[in-house]
């Protein structure tokens, strides 16, 4: 258990259903300057989150020092919670080839595709849950061609102390400061624990270089999610940011200029994500439009409700 967790978090939205407030949401959030500096916080900004697959920006980082040779798309894929369209399937079996691998060699949870409509039309022609149909596939992907880049074996390549996984603990700290602690991801990936301001400040890192993640991220935003999801409607809409969600309520953003922001938003919903976002980037001159990019409050599927920030 973690003891400090009640005591980090603080109001930041409420939802409001048919004129009337129905939950409050809780959370932290931290706005980093150009200068590395903290702008905004609200809650403990060093709270330690998983920052779940607002990780795999840096753990793509991590395998592109270690000399994996993908192009863009593919890094986009690496860093990529997708959507399991036929274009997102593309890439991750256009990086498994590369290896001389097949899906066969994914690690991660079998799943179906993340896509509603993806996933209706696959069950609809007789198809079922696999590896490659995961949101994570693509780094999964990336990780087994690491491997054969390296020389590595690739049929334990999850474990703690597997060679690759050691090196991306190693550049998880690099960027976002000490690793308090390593769990399992949901896709049965090691998950780290890191600062909220850690993962700010690894994002601002990532973005400031402008180096291969940052390049892949923006020329391919939908990729890295979907054309209807909130990390691809941002990067589409603010030239030059990074942003990527991760599982129960988390967001990282950044500016090639080093404006960075990292969320947690305490019951794990995405539901005010957007809004809180949105809230605290205005802090440092980033305009988003919270509210057009978050969803629908629904009553009989009719619009009813809004989410607002109280920040």
């Amino acid at each position: 258990m973690n003891p400090d967790l009640p005591a980090a978090f603080t109001p930041l939205a409420i939802t409001d259903r048919s004129g009337f407030d129905e939950s409050i949401h809780h959370g932290a959030v931290v706005v980093l300057d150009r200068d590395g500096s903290v702008a905004f916080a609200a809650g403990d900004p060093d709270v330690a989150i998983y920052p779940r697959s607002s990780n795999k920006p840096i753990q793509a980082d991590a395998m592109v020092g270690l000399g994996v040779e993908l192009d863009d798309e593919s890094i986009a894929l690496a860093c990529a919670s997708h959507d399991g369209t036929p274009r997102h399937l593309a890439v991750v079996r256009r990086i498994l080839a590369g290896a001389g691998l097949g899906e066969e060699s994914l690690g991660n949870t079998v799943s179906l595709p993340y896509d509603r409509e993806t996933a209706e039309q696959l069950l609809a022609a007789g198809g079922h849950k696999a590896a490659i149909f995961m949101n994570c596939s693509g780094k999964h992907a990336a990780m087994l061609a690491t491997c054969r880049r390296r020389g590595w074996d690739t049929s334990d390549y999850l474990g703690f102390d597997h060679p690759l996984q050691v090196s991306i603990t190693a550049r998880v700290a690099d960027l976002a400061g000490p690793v308090e602690h390593i769990g399992v991801d949901g896709c049965g990936a090691p998950a780290h624990v890191v600062s909220l301001t850690g993962l700010a400040r690894a994002f601002g890192r990532l973005a400031s270089a402008r180096g291969s993640v940052w390049r892949a991220m923006t020329g391919y935003p939908e990729l890295v999610a979907g054309d209807r999801r909130l990390p691809t409607r941002i990067m589409s809409e603010v030239p030059g940011a990074i942003a990527k969600d991760g599982a129960q309520g988390v967001f990282g953003f950044a500016m090639p200029d080093g404006r960075a922001c990292a969320l947690k938003i305490a019951d794990g919903q995405d539901r005010p994500v957007a809004v809180v976002l949105a809230a605290a980037l205005a802090r440092v001159g980033i305009q988003i439009d919270g509210a057009a990019l978050s969803e629908p409050i629904l009553g009989h599927d009719e619009p009813v409700g809004s989410v607002r920030t109280i920040l």
